[in-house]
């Protein structure tokens, strides 16, 4: 579904992805590890469409989501589903109504099938009947499953998850990615999602890419990234991240 082609994108002198390359296949969730700062994020609103590559390209289902014009970028975009790393959710608005929006903004479902779709999707992700609390009523387990109910009550086939166990204790942190993984088999969207999370990523991910100096350096099974030669894995993998990762 997703084929990266010599990725290039620099922020004045300082190059971050340097001849980057990835292909993704439709109905897996690719985790991309990597240090702090080493461009995940930047690679994810590229897919967002937030960034522009300043060379190669990104595509799509055969499409050069770089190149799209006003009406195919929304058509795209609605493909979309993204859990943000800080959530971004409207604190104005209940639980119910952070769900709601992206149906009321983009769709012109009825009310009651709007009501329907998100009373479900607050069940999925273990938020039933509570809909009606504020945002900052609840803990911030609850405002990550609630980004994901948000990310998803669109039905999208393509879902970005930022860094979304950020701020959670090891028992939450798992708990997120376990009811990723059972929402990833339920309705198999393709899943990308950028994480620091070892070793417990690993026991969600179909392949697991290593991003290291702008590009990827290794993709494979988490098994094999587990046992993998590469001393930049190796040393990522066994925290051993102060300064600079020694390639050899």
């Amino acid at each position: 579904m997703i084929q990266v082609e010599h990725l290039y994108k620099g922020f004045g002198p300082q190059p971050v992805l340097k001849d980057f390359n990835l292909q993704i296949a439709t109905g897996e969730l690719l985790v991309i590890i990597g240090q702090s700062g080493g461009g995940k994020s930047v690679f994810l609103k590229h897919l967002m469409t937030l960034f522009q590559p300043d060379a190669g390209r990104v595509l799509v289902d055969g499409a050069d989501i770089g190149r799209l014009k006003r009406q195919a970028l929304d058509q795209f975009r609605e493909k979309l589903g993204v859990v943000f790393q800080g959530g971004a959710l409207f604190d104005s608005l209940t639980v119910f109504g952070n769900v709601a929006f992206p149906l009321r903004e983009r769709t012109s479902l009825p009310n009651a099938d709007i009501v329907e779709r998100v009373e479900e999707k607050l069940e999925q992700v273990g938020l039933r009947g509570m809909g009606h609390k504020q945002t900052a009523e609840i803990s911030g387990g609850m405002k990550k499953r609630l980004s994901i109910a948000r990310a998803l009550v669109s039905e999208p086939e393509i879902v970005l998850f930022d860094e979304p166990t950020t701020g959670l204790d090891p028992v939450l942190c798992t708990t997120i990615h376990h009811l990723i993984l059972d929402l990833h088999r339920k309705f198999q969207f393709t899943g990308v999602m950028v994480s620091h999370e070892i070793p417990d990523i690993f026991q969600i991910a179909n392949r697991v890419a290593m991003l290291y100096d702008g590009a990827i350096v290794e993709i494979g099974t988490p098994e094999a990234i587990q046992t993998s030669a590469n001393p930049v894995v190796r040393q990522f993998i066994r925290g051993e991240i102060e300064g600079p990762i020694k390639p050899n």
